[in-house]
């Protein structure tokens, strides 16, 4: 009777840690099952073994730390904590595993649309306070009395630190319509603010006329909507009488490959290369034109600096090889001539992989290398030590203004 009851225990151990196996083997599937359908296949021998090996190894430590562990474990934090470090460990810091809060985010930003109180912020790391440094046009920050320089205390009477600011804003989001309360401090008083989350439309694209018909345009970031919103507004600088146009792609760090073609498009002749890209099998694909360019034989400088990188090097690398009356002014760029593509996982999750590498229309490489510019200038500091930015003290917007006015 002893053997058998030892013999009925060894059994229900064996059967419970089976099961449990076989459930963590169906979670990491069903994460993956939509990237893994459409291109890879798991019936590999190899691969299962590789597979295998991974689940066991996860699962002998979810085993220990069920039984040492003192505090609470949350399954599905674990898992995208795997899965997060399984993805790094390819080395590339371009390929991510986005959770579906993540995602939710990423998919906001490059909308361009997202609910909060509209406000831009920074780590002001001098003294690890959150800085609020602009506040978007009809924001509910502006209407509730928030001001640029205000420093962002607490939200919801819970205290936040520079290095916090990740947190502070997710919790600056919300719901439309609900309620946010944000303790700023101003000229060393705390002022208590409530504010009423909306939603934010952002635009990335900001124009105006200079001096001598000079049209200045900036963009600070290729979302969703960005090459529709260049056109409108150069169009209409355009018709305004613009003899030169200043394209200020400084601290621009990327994003929708099409929308920066598609700004290209606007300045070259049908037809023409914009972009060549090389994929895992070494195949090269071009981008063209599509359509007949909208402007035309006027003089273009496009201003850099270190920070411009991806889909503004792409932009800057096609105007630079194909529209001959371009000048590239400022600072090296920053080379990174690689292209991610987004893979939707079936719960909401995401996989952002590096699936191509990017050459101008000379086949002049971007990755790592970046685009040197034709006039290379700093920027100059005040007497205090800061940078000069203003439109009318910027020292890359004059020497372009300078380059135009010849």
């Amino acid at each position: 009777m002893k053997r058998q009851n030892v013999y009925k225990i060894i059994m229900l151990v064996i059967l419970t840690a089976t099961i449990t196996f076989m459930l963590t083997t169906m979670v990491m599937y069903n994460k993956f099952s939509n990237v893994y359908s459409n291109n890879y296949s798991s019936t590999n021998e190899e691969y299962t073994s590789t597979e295998m090996s991974l689940v066991k190894t996860l699962e002998s430590f979810k085993t220990m730390l069920e039984q040492k562990y003192i505090g609470e474990i949350d399954e599905e934090k674990m898992i995208d904590g795997a899965i997060k470090g399984y993805v790094e460990g390819i080395g590339d810091p371009y390929t991510t595993y986005l959770t579906k809060d993540e995602m939710k985010e990423f998919t906001e930003e490059t909308n361009s649309e997202y609910v909060g109180i509209g406000v831009y912020l920074t780590n002001n790391k001098a003294d690890n306070t959150i800085l609020v440094v602009g506040i978007m046009k009809a924001a509910p920050a502006l209407d509730a009395g928030m001001q640029a320089g205000d420093i962002i205390e607490k939200v919801n009477d819970i205290v936040y630190t520079g290095d916090q600011l990740d947190d502070a804003i997710k919790i600056l989001k919300g719901e439309e319509g609900t309620n946010v309360k944000v303790t700023v401090l101003r000229d060393g008083k705390e002022i208590d603010l409530t504010i009423t989350r909306k939603k934010i439309t952002v635009e990335h694209v900001a124009s105006q006329m200079l001096e001598n018909n000079i049209a200045y345009i900036q963009v600070d970031s290729f979302d969703s909507g960005v090459a529709k919103a260049f056109e409108q507004q150069i169009t209409e600088l355009k018709n305004g009488g613009a003899k030169g146009i200043i394209i200020d792609l400084r601290s621009n760090g990327g994003g929708i490959v099409d929308e920066a073609t598609g700004i290209a498009d606007l300045f070259l002749k049908k037809n023409e290369t914009i972009l060549i890209t090389k994929g895992k099998e070494d195949k090269e694909e071009v981008t063209i034109s599509k359509n007949d360019p909208i402007i035309q034989d006027i003089p273009v400088v496009v201003l850099v600096n270190e920070g411009t990188a991806s889909a503004s090097e792409i932009l800057a690398g096609a105007l630079k090889d194909k529209y001959p009356s371009t000048t590239i002014v400022g600072k090296k760029t920053y080379g990174k001539g690689v292209i991610q593509t987004l893979y939707n996982l079936s719960d909401g999750s995401g996989l952002k992989v590096t699936t191509e590498e990017y050459y101008t229309p000379n086949h002049n490489k971007i990755n790592k290398e970046g685009i040197k510019p034709d006039v290379e200038i700093n920027l100059t500091k005040d007497e205090d030590g800061y940078y000069e930015t203003d439109i009318d003290k910027d020292a890359q917007i004059l020497k372009a203004k300078e380059i135009l006015s010849k």
